[in-house]
């Protein structure tokens, strides 16, 4: 048998079923991978020295895999990598998590972010940042960069991140591995620390696209613990993958390929377009004509969002306290000691935007332009099947290239904001490197509930190239 950190889940699953491999032996390994190699990229928060006792079978059955920071598992720490929550203990599951231990899995530990998912780096950490495993110079994107550092770096088959703006895609572009947004709704919130609420969404993060089919049909589906939750049914996201894509629609926004995307993006993005021409793909041009307002939209509201989420985090109920004279004082040196430089970034620029006198200025107006660029979607969709993208306008950036400048670092989510803006599907997977070896990503946005097509698509056009198969060398 292959090297054990080269299989892919679905065939971890199989070995251990057909006795070629035991499940103790197999977790053992890759927290020995874990042990030896993340003292240097930093990926995990937390390792468990024995998986979280699973409760159930499927066909994902005895493989491990990793949680983003801001996931509840019960009885194991959650601090979503900020110093207000160093001391939490979660006291209940996330009903995603329920669901990976009704199908068997082996929660191995959770994973780095950036502080409360506030940030596109995993820069912004109380553990110090998560480094790139195919250049440790390099930001493995965020904030889920924790989860595609790991699975990049095959320390788990695959992992869970959070998505609100691109946090799951663009790290998974930065990492050279698939990242998957489902609709809004399709996966439970339930047990997710909110950053906005009208745009998280859990999702996977794995190395192809079978094993992300397989995750799907486990996490997803609707949940009475949350109110957003979707009733639509899944269906059987595994009987998308074949490689028939003949007269599939795919539009191209001439919006998206225009000044800020780097050359060798700009080619590698082409190349996979042809690829889907030369499978009898429909390519066409379309057009998202509110793209340009996307950033600024997304950033009154998610900050807005965050804003009255965070109130919570106080030193009382929850967050770690600073004793003072008074109970002002107790809030102040509470969440000024607890909460990062963005966190903080972001707080002020929500309660601003919310305050009275700018209310109607600011947030009213972004919800307004917000059902502009998701009108924009809608036409779109009437006339394609799904949308092709660049996942990010560059490949993974230099450490504390950015930190200074926080406006080039949000647009650095400029291609996947959108998609969360309009509660839309989307992936990325890896579709070409550069000379320094570094991954580039493309990203395939659907219809609302359409995750289906975007499996076939992406499947397909793994089926035909080798990019997902490459491994840092670490």
């Amino acid at each position: 048998m292959k090297d054990l950190f080269n299989l892919t889940g679905v065939e971890i699953a199989k070995a251990i079923k057909n006795g070629d491999l035991k499940e103790e032996a197999v977790y053992s390994s890759f927290k020995a991978r874990i042990d030896k190699i993340d003292s240097s990229l930093n990926s995990f928060v937390q390792t468990y020295e024995k998986p979280v006792k699973s409760e159930g079978e499927s066909r994902l059955s005895g493989v491990p895999i990793a949680v983003k920071d801001n996931i509840c598992v019960k009885g194991k720490a959650i601090t979503c990598s900020s110093k207000i929550l160093s001391s939490h203990i979660a006291v209940y599951d996330a009903t995603v998590v329920k669901k990976l231990k009704q199908a068997g899995l082996q929660i191995i530990g959770t994973t780095n972010m950036d502080e409360f998912a506030f940030g596109s780096s995993t820069e912004n950490s109380c553990y110090g940042a998560t480094k790139n495993p195919w250049d440790y110079t390099k930001v493995p994107g965020g904030s889920s960069g924790g989860s595609a550092a790991a699975v990049g770096a095959r320390l788990a088959p695959f992992a869970l991140g959070s998505d609100t703006g691109g946090s799951i895609r663009q790290p998974a572009c930065f990492c050279g591995v698939v990242g998957f947004k489902p609709t809004y709704g399709r996966v439970s919130r339930y047990g997710l620390v909110a950053f906005a609420s009208s745009l998280d969404q859990i999702g996977p993060i794995t190395t192809n696209f079978v094993d992300c089919a397989y995750l799907l049909n486990i996490i997803c589906g609707a949940d009475d613990f949350d109110s957003t939750s979707s009733r639509i049914s899944t269906g059987d996201f595994t009987k998308e993958l074949n490689d028939d894509i003949e007269n599939i629609k795919i539009g191209v926004p001439r919006q998206y390929f225009s000044e800020g995307l780097m050359l060798p993006v700009k080619e590698a993005v082409e190349e996979a377009i042809n690829t889907f021409r030369k499978k009898k793909a429909k390519i066409i041009e379309i057009d998202l004509p509110h793209t340009e307002y996307a950033v600024a939209v997304y950033y009154i509201i998610a900050s807005s969002e965050a804003s009255s989420n965070l109130q919570r985090f106080d030193g009382i109920k929850y967050g770690v306290r600073q004793n003072a004279a008074s109970l002002k004082e107790v809030y102040t040196h509470s969440r000024q000691q607890g909460f990062g430089e963005e966190a903080k970034r972001r707080i002020f620029l929500g309660t601003h935007s919310l305050s009275s006198g700018y209310y109607d200025a600011y947030y009213v107006k972004a919800l307004k332009v917000r059902r502009l660029i998701k009108q924009d979607f809608d036409k779109a969709f009437s006339e394609v099947d799904v949308i092709l993208t660049p996942t990010s306008p560059t490949p993974a950036f230099g450490m504390g290239a950015k930190s200074q400048d926080p406006l080039s670092m949000y647009l650095s989510d400029i291609y996947t904001i959108s998609a969360n803006l309009a509660g839309a599907p989307a992936v990325s997977f890896p579709c070409g490197f550069t000379k320094d070896n570094l991954p580039i990503g493309v990203q395939l946005i659907g219809k609302e509930f359409d995750e289906a097509t975007l499996i076939r698509l992406g499947f397909s056009y793994q089926n035909c190239t080798e990019f997902h198969k490459r491994i840092p060398n670490i």
